[in-house]
């Protein structure tokens, strides 16, 4: 079972670029953050056509997720149901075979000082809290996105002058972790422990994938049972240095189950 996922900033821009990488690498599930398009305008025939089944919940200009599935998902879900702003634009879970896959696009935070900072670790807590409800570390679990927070050093290219960046930051490290503790592996490091591996390179570095100016905040993680069934992750840099591309690219894991 291959799984991806791909923070798009614009789904409608990166269509191309999406469908393109379809079939080429033919994943099971693609999951897809940043679309922001809403509802009405997501340009699902597109998917469709190309022979996935596609479920997604936008919003104009911001947000928004999507899983793009070889198969019909056996189950649907969008949001943090737990009576609080729900965020439907920011989490999609859906279940294909016996695999669940959560699809987040974790709030940036701005700033340290910003209200939104703050926003963003709770929001940890409550995810961590979604994944009690509905779960159990003994299923067969991926989480899977945009997480907007390299854990280590070795997740950035220059770790020593971000220590107050609202992706990288000592509270943040620390509220992923907890989130992390629930019984997650992270899949890409099972294979790749080695420095200099990156999924985001910011538009304003020049030539930053060249350079291997980057950030890891892309994440592929998995239960215990089905992390020990990867038999391969890894990052896809082809995708970033097409023509007009996302700034951020697409990482894969894949799953003997």
């Amino acid at each position: 079972m291959k799984i991806a996922t791909f923070n798009a900033n614009s789904i409608r821009m990166r269509q191309d670029i999406v469908l393109r990488w379809l079939r080429e690498h033919k994943p099971d599930v693609l999951a897809v953050q940043e679309t922001k398009v809403e509802d009405k305008d997501f340009p699902a025939l597109a998917f469709t056509e190309a022979g996935y089944t596609v479920v997604f919940r936008g919003e104009k200009s911001y947000n928004g997720v999507t899983m793009i599935c070889r198969q019909k998902p056996a189950e649907v879900r969008f949001g943090l149901d737990d009576g609080k702003q729900a965020d439907e634009t920011r989490l999609a879970c859906v279940k294909v075979g016996p695999v669940h896959i959560v699809n987040t696009y974790v709030p940036q935070g701005r700033e340290i000082d910003h209200p939104m900072y703050a926003y963003k670790l709770d929001w940890f807590k409550r995810l961590k809290a979604y994944f009690d409800r509905h779960f159990s570390p003994k299923d067969k679990v991926v989480w899977v996105g945009d997480l907007n927070m390299a854990p280590l050093a070795i997740d950035i290219h220059n770790a020593a002058e971000q220590e107050d960046h609202v992706c990288y930051h000592v509270d943040v490290r620390k509220a992923f972790a907890d989130a992390v503790s629930w019984g997650f592996v992270d899949v890409f490091r099972k294979h790749h422990p080695e420095a200099g591996q990156y999924t985001f390179f910011d538009f304003r570095t020049i030539n930053a994938v060249k350079r291997n100016m980057g950030w890891r905040v892309d994440h592929i993680l998995a239960t215990p049972s089905l992390a020990k069934t990867s038999t391969d992750s890894y990052i896809d840099l082809a995708p970033r240095l097409q023509e007009k591309p996302s700034d951020h690219t697409f990482l894969v894991a894949e799953f003997d189950v």
